[in-house]
């Protein structure tokens, strides 16, 4: 796949980047240079390869999912404009 002139101008005007005419040659290049980079990728070989979330291996740290008021009621309700009876007090939208 290549990327003439018209596609470049086209993809500048959809990213909202005003790209001068005498530009859009070297811009189209760039495009080409990095379609070139992608097919060199779909050229590897990844059967069996477990995707990554670092490049060390690493286990994340897991909590129990509990609910929990926070340990801290009166911290929390201390910012409220109303609270009552350890709730925000809102007002009331229907009747």
């Amino acid at each position: 796949m290549s990327i003439d002139l018209e596609t470049a101008a086209k993809v500048a005007k959809l990213a909202r980047i005003k790209v001068e005419d005498d530009a859009l040659p070297a811009l189209a290049d760039e495009f080409n240079t990095i379609l070139g980079f992608i097919e060199q990728l779909n050229e590897v070989d990844v059967d069996g390869v477990e995707p990554m979330t670092s490049v060390t291996p690493q286990r994340l740290k897991r909590r129990e999912d509990v609910v929990t008021d926070g340990h801290m009621p009166e911290k929390i309700l201390s910012n409220a404009p109303d609270a009552r009876e350890g709730f925000f007090a809102v007002p009331k939208v229907m009747e």
